[in-house]
């Protein structure tokens, strides 16, 4: 197990891609825009990241269609696109260090909790569905003798991937491998909170054997290019996990748009109900601290109601009390 001066030593020396990935090459904003990459810790600067906009979403996509038509990664054979995706797993674990120490640097994760559970996560992501690929089968349907009816499952195109800040790569990759999975090419926007990963991970996914044009991530602002994506007339899909708010705009732009499909996963107000016959009260209110707490209590399902029967209240929220205050600011 490391300790607190190995991982300052390898941050002080930790280097940032500052760049979009688009059609295996790392790209500059035309304009010339930017935003600041900042430890939310500190708020020392990272680095400056490349602000994708209109023209560079627009190369993306076009990059993304390009290698759907063109069918290296489509067309590729079932059990082929399964050993990437499988070796994608294993950089990720090969990786693991400095994938958590970016998480953590980025976004101001505790570097155990990413090294411990988000980067294994996301590699058991790939390898779980890259196990998937040579296991999809299409269908003949039930009909009388006279006919014969069959489904067949194709990828869908080109699809966008928008991801929160609060769990970046784990996020990326509940998106990425299914799409990737089914043959997509896809278009990843990070949150400008936390792009850094995102960017490791693109240089990953090419050295795991992923064509140029399949994988593409562009960091920029919502307005940005969140929008574009948005709206784009080549998105075939756009994945979304965030605020109901965005999620609306999302729909709104494919309204305005293609009519592109868009799936929203956004937040909710999970409840904790603790009851009178519970068995074990000091374990419940360790529950409840830890559904609330963990991960800053950034989190889509974090506890945040918490409805205990009145006849224990008391005693109950002693022993919250008691726990929430195990739950410290930190140095991550």
């Amino acid at each position: 197990m490391h300790d607190f001066s190995y991982w300052q030593q390898r941050a002080a020396k930790q280097n940032f891609a500052d760049k979009a990935w688009i059609d295996g090459r790392w790209v500059a904003a035309q304009s010339g825009a930017s935003f600041n990459s900042i430890n939310p810790a500190t708020n020392k600067l990272l680095a400056q990241i490349t602000a994708c906009g209109d023209v560079e979403v627009d190369l993306a996509v076009r990059a993304a269609r390009r290698s759907f038509n063109q069918g290296p990664w489509v067309r590729m054979a079932p059990a082929e696109r399964k050993k990437v995706l499988m070796r994608l797993a294993d950089l990720l674990l090969a990786h693991r260090e400095e994938l958590a120490l970016l998480e953590s640097l980025n976004m101001g994760k505790p570097v155990m909790d990413a090294y411990n559970i988000d980067v294994p996560g996301a590699a058991n992501v790939f390898a779980w569905y890259g196990e998937a690929v040579d296991k999809i089968y299409d269908q003949v349907a039930p009909t009388a003798r006279s006919a014969l009816a069959t489904v067949t499952r194709e990828a869908l195109g080109v699809v966008a991937a928008v991801v929160p800040w609060n769990f970046p790569l784990d996020m990326a990759a509940w998106k990425l491998a299914p799409a990737l999975a089914a043959g997509n090419s896809v278009v990843l926007k990070p949150a400008e909170q936390s792009p850094a990963t995102a960017l490791k991970l693109a240089e990953l996914a090419q050295e795991a054997g992923i064509p140029d044009g399949v994988f593409n991530v562009v960091p920029g602002l919502g307005e940005g290019a969140g929008r574009a994506l948005g709206l784009h007339p080549d998105v075939d899909c756009l994945v979304f996990t965030g605020s109901t708010q965005v999620g609306k705009y999302f729909m709104q732009y494919s309204a305005q748009s293609n009519l592109k499909q868009v799936w929203l996963e956004c937040g909710g107000k999970s409840p904790s109900l603790v009851f009178e016959d519970c068995q074990d009260l000091d374990l419940a209110a360790e529950k409840a601290a830890f559904g609330i707490f963990f991960n800053q209590g950034e989190v889509c399902s974090a506890n945040s109601r918490l409805y205990v029967q009145r006849s224990i209240q008391d005693e109950f929220m002693e022993l919250l009390i008691a726990k929430a205050s195990q739950w410290m600011p930190g140095d991550p």
